[in-house]
């Protein structure tokens, strides 16, 4: 995939720092529909399926905090190609400078997140919160690491939910499914991957929660919606 990718990842690359230079002539809706190309070229030369479910439950208006189980490196991606408004991404810092993806935040304007650092961590996630409250939407992966994770659940961790409590903003659970397997199995065949949007949680239903307890209450509504998936799955396979 990279190989055949290479002209148009070279291309983008030029153009999205082209992009960073002369930021103010470039919208956000503009630097997103150029990243979802990007996605949909990778996906075509990759042969990656994604299959979106559950976009009318999205909010219609204002800012929100998508939280998702963390699979693997295509996970940003997956969301990005079923989510049809802009959106942008919380990435760890260190992660963020790697090839590419360095471009890549910089072309949706994601924020990167100093885990070394408590004072520049607690400033970002306060920056965070002050941009949802202005309409932005946010991609959080609560778990952080993502190393064999697949189709299980690791701890979700209840920092992670500061900024949508700080934003008072509505926290959408979503569920992805499969998402490992394009970067993480060394097969030519075909992938396909799912994307569950979730029923948004408005701040009056987690006002007063401690955030270790909305942690918990993400974490069983993404866990019941990719049990009920896989469960469904092997039933189909059975029948067939």
């Amino acid at each position: 995939m990279v190989i055949v990718s290479l002209p148009f990842v070279a291309y983008y690359i030029s153009k999205a720092h082209y992009i960073e230079r002369h930021g103010e002539k470039f919208s956000e809706e503009r630097r997103y529909r150029m990243a979802r190309r990007c996605i949909s070229i990778m996906q075509r030369n990759g042969r990656i399926k994604t299959e979106g479910r559950g976009q009318e439950l999205l909010p219609a208006e204002g800012g929100y905090v998508m939280y998702s189980n963390h699979q693997g490196k295509y996970d940003t991606v997956g969301i990005m190609s079923v989510h049809s408004r802009p959106c942008t991404i919380v990435i760890d810092a260190y992660r963020s400078r790697l090839p590419i993806t360095d471009s890549f935040i910089d072309l949706v304007q994601g924020s990167r997140l100093d885990k070394r650092d408590m004072k520049k961590q607690m400033k970002t996630i306060m920056e965070i919160a002050e941009e949802v409250r202005g309409g932005r939407r946010y991609i959080i992966f609560p778990e952080g690491g993502y190393d064999n994770n697949r189709n299980e659940l690791q701890d979700f961790m209840p920092g992670a939910f500061k900024c949508a409590v700080w934003a008072k903003a509505p926290i959408v659970p979503v569920a992805i499914i499969d998402s490992y397997k394009p970067f993480g199995i060394n097969s030519l065949r075909k992938v396909k991957t799912y994307v569950h949007f979730l029923p948004p949680i408005p701040f009056e239903e987690y006002r007063g929660m401690r955030t270790g307890e909305i942690a918990e209450l993400v974490k069983s509504r993404i866990a019941a919606d990719i049990d009920a998936h896989l469960k469904s799955r092997t039933m189909q396979r059975r029948a067939g």
